[in-house]
């Protein structure tokens, strides 16, 4: 196999989603399949600015695919905001001999692999974020993972709200998107899911819902709530004042983060470092590696930071359905 490039990094940079460490497995093995060698920078665009990296061979990734977080670290960086920081990063990259740079991270990792780019490094990014907002890309990294996370505990909440009859607020993360919340309200059966691309109405979306689920007979209500559509407290907080109930509020936050990944995060995660790699080989860069329709493409990373992703449009549907409220 000839290759366009004989060594490259690799990098995982903004939130940790779990599957990350099975994607740097996957690259740093491609690599090696490659005769490419394979440097780790720990600490994100952080440590490309500062040289912290490690030599990374076949064994020192081993047994990392089935663990949460990331071996390499993460942080964001400041530093790398600013012209002079990226220079230093591509210094960074020159002194290694560091032909490209695999980042695994979301829009802001592949945004800083635009400015790496522009001083003359070849560069590919992974999508990887609990937050499944990557346009480009039908999944992300992580997004199985935390929703499973979310799932269970909601599961759990659920035994003691049916046991007291009471009601459920749970806010999920996803920052300003809805499809963790979405899907996680599908798979628990929630009473009413409030996400950030649907203006709420509070009457509507949340107090006539409880109100037709008590009328239906039921005596305990689920209510999801993600980040970006509200307060999980203010939104209980309303479901007293309107409904006189005593809603218990629970945060999820970064518990949805951690945990071992799930399997389909492990082969989407390995399946991406791989093509990640054939890209750089191929004399690619400026790329970002997406799954769609069930296979692996590449697009420009320019152009997939354009790209608008709202919510899916048929599961919300569904769930009115199963709500039994008509829009």
């Amino acid at each position: 196999m000839e290759n366009a490039v004989k060594r490259i990094g690799v990098l995982t940079s903004g939130g940790d989603a779990p599957g990350m460490n099975a994607a740097v497995r996957a690259v740093v093995r491609a690599a090696i399949y490659r005769n490419i060698d394979c440097i780790g920078i720990r600490r994100g665009y952080s440590g490309l600015i500062n040289g912290d990296f490690v030599k990374l061979s076949a064994d020192s990734v081993a047994h990392i695919i089935n663990r949460g977080g990331t071996m390499l670290y993460t942080a964001r960086s400041e530093d790398f905001r600013s012209v002079e920081g990226q220079k230093k990063a591509a210094a960074t990259c020159k002194l290694l001999g560091l032909e490209g740079i695999v980042a695994i991270g979301g829009d802001g990792t592949f945004r800083g692999l635009v400015e790496l780019s522009k001083q003359g490094i070849s560069v590919v990014g992974i999508p990887a974020t609990i937050d499944n907002d990557i346009t480009c890309t039908d999944y992300t990294i992580g997004f199985d993972t935390a929703a499973n996370t979310a799932v269970e505990a909601i599961d759990r909440l659920r035994d003691t709200m049916q046991s007291h009859e009471r009601c459920s607020v749970v806010e999920v993360m996803g920052r300003n998107a809805g499809h963790l919340a979405l899907y996680v309200g599908l798979a628990t059966g929630a009473t009413a899911v409030l996400v950030p691309e649907k203006p709420l109405d509070f009457d509507h979306d949340v107090v006539a819902r409880i109100r037709q689920a008590r009328l239906a007979g039921k005596t305990h209500f689920m209510i999801i709530v993600a980040e970006g559509a509200g307060s999980g407290i203010e939104i209980g907080k309303g479901i007293h004042e309107e409904l006189g109930l005593d809603p218990r509020v629970t945060i999820l936050g970064h518990i949805q983060r951690g945990g071992t990944p799930s399997a389909r995060d492990r082969v989407m995660a390995t399946r991406m470092g791989y093509h990640a790699v054939c890209a750089l080989a191929e004399g690619k860069t400026n790329r970002v590696i997406c799954a769609q329709h069930g296979k692996m493409v590449d697009y420009d990373i320019n152009e997939a930071l354009k790209m608008k992703k709202g919510i899916n449009e048929q599961q919300y549907e569904v769930l009115l359905a199963m709500t039994g409220i008509d829009e």
